[in-house]
């Protein structure tokens, strides 16, 4: 029997393959593997739901069914899929954006995403740029005006306060620091 199980902080490729592999280690007939989500062909389903849990629990990931949770979690995987593509290209709103992708009403979506997370999307998605910024920061491939066009901002003077805004500090400054001081996409709130 084919059976969907959707996972929680799953933010990239990587965790894809963490996942796929240490389900495939433990005998785990894995089908099918994406963001935020992972099919299985099981024979024993209470087994193979408890070896799906073990794996998940020992990587970061949690196993979610709450349609809340889950519509959540879709949001947070799309707009992470939106910054993997740079420059970012957002064809209307980010409500059209996400209510196409996600089939559903954006008032619905976003009153969801609000009382499960705390956070508005909006911001939610401010502070998934902060941390690409940062990542093309420490990059050295681009100066602040690039990165500024890269994340379609209309100037580079808007990105500088939005990220004095959400750091504390100045573009300059975080960039003078040499340091990795990005957060993980999964502990972004």
């Amino acid at each position: 029997m084919t059976k969907e199980y959707y996972i929680k902080n799953m933010v990239c490729d990587r965790c894809i393959k963490v996942v796929r592999n240490e389900l495939n280690a433990d005998g785990v007939n894995t089908l099918e593997v994406i963001l935020g989500r992972v099919t299985i062909d099981t024979e024993d389903e209470v087994l193979d739901e408890q070896k799906l849990n073990t794996v998940l629990s020992e990587n970061g990931f949690l196993l979610i069914s709450s349609p809340e949770a889950i519509l959540s979690e879709a949001v947070k995987i799309e707009l992470i899929k939106l910054l993997m593509q740079l420059p970012l290209k957002t064809e209307g709103t980010l409500s059209s954006i996400l209510s196409a992708k996600l089939n559903a009403d954006y008032s619905k979506i976003s009153k969801m995403f609000s009382i499960t997370e705390k956070i508005t999307i909006e911001k939610y998605f401010i502070k998934l740029k902060i941390e690409k910024v940062k990542e093309l920061i420490q990059s050295q491939e681009f100066n602040f005006t690039e990165i500024s066009q890269l994340l379609d901002y209309n100037n580079m003077n808007y990105l500088s306060r939005q990220f004095k805004s959400e750091t504390g500090m100045s573009l300059t400054d975080y960039k003078g620091l040499n340091e990795n001081f990005r957060n993980s996409l999964d502990q972004i709130m």
